[in-house]
């Protein structure tokens, strides 16, 4: 059984302006002072500078990851090969070519050679270990046994309970001291209050006070 060829229109879109741009590129880079065979590896250069590009941006975009890097190598080759095409329109004169433009073509190995390192070393996810050819099993993580659950410690049906805390004695009332030092106390204490944000103790008002230490604490505990 033979089977029928028939032309692919899209296909042969394809190859007639592949051509046509393989040759301006051509012809530019002989212009630009590319003679022999460097002047037929620029277009291979762009061509598939441009090719990988596309399909890492295609990969990257599959695995939802950033293309940001893939997009821009495919601008700068899209804009070379594009750049060449309108060049070789009329527009530039291809026996005498600007010192930029020569400058432009003779580095473009070198940024061509640097997108294409890049565009092989972007990580791509899971899928880049499998597209080098890199199938090796993942290694397998053997699962340890549970610690078995304690046995709980019978608790006895009868508990003994605690005996009562002696409660501790209450402490002696302040002894009597003149109202009038309480008064003054008491001033001493506001302003002590409203400079310091702390409630006075009975060791400055012994100090304010010339107080002995009983009485000043029994002063202060009548302030509290």
């Amino acid at each position: 059984m033979t089977r029928s060829i028939r032309p692919d229109a899209v296909l042969v879109q394809a190859v007639i302006a592949g051509a046509l741009s393989f040759a301006h590129l051509h012809d530019l880079a002989a212009a630009a002072g590319q003679d022999g065979w460097k002047a037929w590896a620029y277009p291979i250069s762009v061509d598939l500078l441009l090719v990988a590009a596309w399909r890492r941006l295609r990969i990257l975009r599959a695995q939802g990851a950033s293309a940001r890097a893939a997009w821009t190598w495919f601008t700068v080759a899209l804009a070379a090969s594009l750049g060449a095409n309108i060049a070789t329109a009329g527009l530039l004169d291809l026996h005498d070519v600007p010192d930029w433009l020569r400058i432009l073509v003779a580095g473009w190995p070198a940024l061509a050679f640097l997108g294409g390192t890049l565009l092989v070393h972007t990580p791509t996810g899971p899928d880049t270990a499998t597209e080098a050819g890199d199938s090796e099993p993942l290694p397998v993580v053997e699962q340890l046994p549970l610690p078995a659950e304690p046995t709980p410690t019978p608790v006895p049906d009868a508990v003994e309970p605690p005996e009562p805390v002696p409660a501790l004695p209450a402490a002696p009332p302040p002894a009597d001291v003149p109202p009038a030092l309480v008064d003054h106390a008491r001033k001493l204490a506001d302003s002590h209050r409203a400079a310091t944000g702390t409630p006075i103790d009975a060791a400055t008002l012994r100090d304010r006070l010339g107080l002995p230490g009983p009485m000043a604490d029994q002063l202060a505990a009548h302030l509290t």
